[in-house]
């Protein structure tokens, strides 16, 4: 993509290259893109209280517009009220006040990996809000408004002052734009209803998964879509592998999960796992989890994660178990091996 110029009303005229046009574009915020351009014609610095001035925009706003800017390189914030648009040749500020924006909101520099958006400080620590600043925020027509009267209709009941409070929490102290907290009330009652047989969610529920999206940076609609397609991709995973080691009709406990989770980061495909809760039954009578774990453990550092490499690795030993233990010796695979390996293929292969 070739660079383009853009004319301001005043007949200024800046540059953006293709590749800054294609971060924007990927990162699917317009509130981000405005605020970059308006920082572009302020010659790369501005002002957090007279950027909100001149957008008709609140603090908030120009906060979560720089994080995602930040995130993906296009803007870098220290302790300072002015924030620097990353243009080639660009001057950086050589020296510049004391920062309006309050700490939490102060990204930090991402310049070498943009790809990989690094996590924001810690929050400070949130003050009680009161019903009264609840009525004056929905009086004024902010955008609040929008959030409970959307939240509220999802939901089918009138939030009480408690909800209110909860919810303004999430608008006002963790900073996550509307559209993002719209998405996240979705994505709650989605899977709430999944979880307790249709039940809709308590705003405390909401408002522990905010502070989750919080951590994670999903400050734009693009983060939010990107998060919740691995987040099924893993659950799809987890559905697989609790199903090739038998567990149904429960869920798995914290110290089971832990195991999942780590083969998972592993990189194993279920039906690998498959192999091994099969090996780890005939050797113990049962699934036990440290033995299993100890399988895929040894796996992985030979680099076998799934059935072919598996059956690549044996057929070059000539051996059917890839076994944990050192002094175990291994031989030819017996016919009853060579059975029950035909049989947990199938399986597999049924179960595709």
């Amino acid at each position: 993509m070739s660079d383009m110029k853009i004319s301001l009303p005043d007949m200024a005229t800046i540059t953006i290259t293709g590749q800054i046009v294609d971060k924007l574009i990927r990162l699917g915020d317009g509130d981000a893109a405005l605020l970059y351009l308006y920082i572009i014609k302020m010659n790369g610095q501005i002002s957090a209280s007279q950027a909100a001035i001149d957008l008709n925009k609140n603090k908030g706003w120009i906060a979560s517009a720089l994080a995602n800017l930040s995130k993906i390189g296009l803007a870098s914030v220290g302790d300072t009220a002015n924030a620097a648009a990353e243009q080639p040749g660009a001057p950086q500020p050589q020296s510049q006040p004391q920062s309006p924006l309050r700490s939490s909101q102060q990204p930090q520099q991402v310049q070498q990996q943009p790809q990989q958006p690094q996590q924001p400080p810690p929050l400070e620590e949130p003050r009680n809000y009161t019903i009264a600043e609840i009525k004056a925020e929905l009086t004024a027509g902010s955008e609040f408004s929008v959030v409970v009267n959307e939240t509220q209709r999802v939901l089918a009941r009138i939030l009480s002052p408690d909800e209110l409070l909860r919810l303004y929490g999430i608008y006002d102290y963790l900073r996550l734009p509307v559209d993002v907290i719209l998405l996240l009330i979705t994505h709650c009652i989605s899977e709430s209803r999944k979880s307790s047989g249709g039940r809709m969610p308590s705003m405390r529920y909401i408002e522990k998964a905010a502070f989750t999206w919080e951590r994670e940076g999903l400050f734009s609609a693009y983060l939010v879509e990107e998060y919740l397609k691995k987040l099924d991709e893993k659950r799809d995973i987890r559905s697989r592998i609790k199903a090739e080691i038998q567990i149904r009709n429960r869920e798995l406990s914290a110290t089971e999960d832990r195991y999942v989770e780590g083969w998972i980061s592993m990189g194993f495909e279920s039906s690998a796992i498959a192999i091994a809760y099969d090996r780890t039954v005939v050797k113990t009578g049962n699934l036990t989890w440290p033995y299993m774990d100890s399988i895929l453990k040894n796996w992985h550092k030979k680099g076998i994660h799934d059935v072919s490499e598996i059956l690549a690795a044996e057929g070059k030993r000539n051996v059917s178990v890839i076994s944990t233990d050192p002094n175990e010796k291994h031989g030819k695979p017996s016919q009853d091996e060579m059975d029950r390996m035909t049989r947990i293929l199938n399986r597999i292969k049924d179960a595709e």
